[in-house]
């Protein structure tokens, strides 16, 4: 069979990895590290083969090949579900601990308890919270409406909780610690199939679980963390409509005399991909994300960006002599449709308490203030959100008032200027040389997983680049919609737990970093997947000694995790050991 792919590609499957005519850039980029394409199919380049563990491992644990072969088979969700099990224990032990409204828990806890009873924030009053953790049944819902500057989808997911549990600790960061738990679950798995290695999904998971800021906010009714829940689960569809598009499109490929998947520059540019619900769900996710925080806003489009340029490398790889101009025909509308206008109307869904309820604040605005506008063709409901919007759009962007906790983005990687949510004194310390202990809620990341972030990014950065990895690129993507943002509005008070949005990116990224130090496993299909030649040259021993250094990287963050414990849970400590965590003099 004939193929129509470009000559250069055809050069690539039949074994030479830039064909015969290496371009001059591929030549300028090889002095900073870029190596040409591995040895590898057609088909294992659309579709990546999985990792499985060499048979070295069982048989030092003495484990029968059949009953290998199962654990591997169970693996998959046994060990994600492992993880997971760890890091909901780590986060429901005492999680109504203290017993305290603690930092902005004031706001979210109180609106999300007016949310669920009455579809709308009231205005409460001040001084309420000791009323609150005294005898919450004997503190009415106001019935006058409070002026709130985020969207409802978070308050909804707090408010559930408390609904369950009461208008109590527990109860209002229940949820926000089930959403915690679960997303260390979604981490294992997409880092799973962005490895294709389980070890390595598990890996990122456990980094996941063990970080301190993501623990911190998984036990604190904050945003937060809701929204990076969403972020995650939207990347995680994204990353599987790309394996279904790419083996969809793998598929309609021929195949030659040889039973050789060829590419096909017919195929490649016109195939239309079909349905593509995970992308739909990306959609919605976002939109929750959205409908909790704006800073999803810009998530949605760094993630829409980066899916239309995975369409893009999947047509260039199957063979499209102009792949940018295929998917500007067959993906870029429906890319668009499943995300955007999805996104939109979850968000307008997420404002259903509001609407359909006359007391929300500014709900009568239309009808009011706003009567006679030119707009006044529009709904009186959709007309005030807007101009509901407005002003808390107003309100984000003139937040310029002082605030001892705030921190500039610049410094989060490197842990510059932690948040402190709780901190009690108490006399009469014995253990204590100053006679005093102290008890502290630190919302802070595990300063060594944070401080081998800031190298992994950088590795991640550059393999990107130089290697044209595009899991570099998506970790990378998925740090800077997190984190980019936040330096157009370096006037405004920010706060360094805005960062758990990405911090499970930085989890990928540093799993990568140690899969590097690790090694390639044996076998030329782990081998492609890495990126690596067919070639193994630098032995078992090199692997062995990586394995060393890696998992010794891993045990001093898990210390790490441990040490910093009590600043993580408000455990009273003598305040001589609590000094001696204050690393920096910014953390006090």
């Amino acid at each position: 069979m004939t193929s129509t792919a470009p000559e250069t590609q055809r050069g690539q499957d039949a074994g030479d990895p830039l064909g015969e005519q290496p371009t001059s850039w591929q030549r300028r980029l090889r002095r900073f590290g870029h190596v040409p394409r591995p040895e590898t199919s057609l088909r294992d380049r659309l579709d990546p083969p999985w990792t499985r563990p060499g048979r070295q491992v069982w048989s030092v644990l003495a484990i029968p090949p059949h009953v290998a072969d199962r654990l591997v088979r169970w693996s998959g969700w046994g060990g994600p579900l492992l993880v997971t099990l760890v890091a909901g224990l780590l986060r429901f032990w005492r999680l109504d601990q203290p017993n305290a409204v603690i930092f902005d828990e004031t706001y979210y806890a109180k609106d999300a308890w007016a949310l669920v009873n009455q579809g709308y924030e009231g205005s409460w009053p001040k001084d309420v919270d000791k009323l609150i953790l005294k005898d919450p049944s004997s503190v009415p819902i106001p019935t006058d409406p409070g002026y709130v500057v985020h969207p409802p989808v978070g308050k909804w997911i707090i408010g559930f909780g408390e609904q369950l549990f009461g208008f109590t600790p527990f109860g209002w960061r229940f949820m926000v610690a089930v959403l915690g738990t679960i997303s260390v679950l979604l981490l294992c798995r997409i880092g799973r199939r962005l490895f294709r290695s389980t070890f390595l999904g598990c890996l990122a998971g456990l980094l996941l679980a063990v970080d301190g800021l993501h623990f911190v906010m998984s036990r604190t009714a904050l945003l937060d963390l809701i929204v990076m829940f969403f972020v995650l689960a939207a990347f995680g569809c994204l990353v599987v409509d790309r394996d279904r598009s790419r083996r969809r499109l793998a598929d309609a490929l021929p195949v030659d005399e040889e039973g050789v998947l060829r590419p096909d520059a017919r195929i490649a540019e016109t195939l239309r991909l079909g349905w593509r619900p995970w992308r739909l769900g990306a959609g919605v996710m976002l939109g929750l994300a959205f409908a909790t925080k704006w800073n999803g806003l810009y998530v949605l489009a760094a993630f829409g960006l980066m899916t239309v340029l995975w369409d893009v490398g999947t047509r260039r790889t199957a063979g499209a002599a102009r792949p940018y101009m295929a998917v500007l025909r067959r993906d870029l509308t429906p890319a668009f449709l499943s995300t955007v206008p999805v996104a939109i109307v979850t968000y307008i869904v997420s404002w259903t308490g509001w609407i359909v309820t006359d007391k929300g604040y500014y709900r009568n605005w239309a009808a009011t203030e706003g009567k006679g506008s030119s707009w006044s063709w529009l709904p009186d409901w959709l007309r005030s959100l807007w101009h509901y919007e407005n002003q808390v759009y107003d309100f984000h962007v003139g937040l310029t008032s002082g605030h001892t906790y705030e921190s500039n983005p610049w410094s989060w990687l490197v842990l510059g200027r932690p948040v402190s949510y709780f901190y009690e004194e108490q006399a009469g310390c014995k253990e204590s040389s100053t006679g005093k202990c102290a008890a502290e809620v630190l919302a802070i990341g595990t300063p060594l997983l944070w401080w081998l972030a800031c190298f992994a990014l950088a590795y991640v950065v550059w393999r990107w680049l130089f290697r044209r990895d595009w899991r570099a690129g998506a970790i990378a993507c998925g740090v800077a919609a997190g984190w980019v943002p936040w330096f157009f509005y370096q006037e405004r008070t920010i706060f360094l737990f805005y960062a758990v949005v990405f911090v499970p990116f930085l989890c990928l990224a540093v799993t990568m970093l140690l899969g590097a130090i690790v090694g390639p496993a044996a076998g030329t299909g782990a081998r492609a997947n890495l990126g690596l030649t067919s070639k193994d040259p630098t032995g078992e021993r090199r692997r062995t000694l990586g394995a060393i250094a890696a998992g010794v990287l891993v045990l001093l963050i898990i210390w790490n995790f441990i040490y910093f414990w009590p600043l993580y849970t408000g455990t009273q400590i003598p305040e001589d050991l609590w000094r001696d965590r204050m690393w920096l003099d910014t953390w006090v």
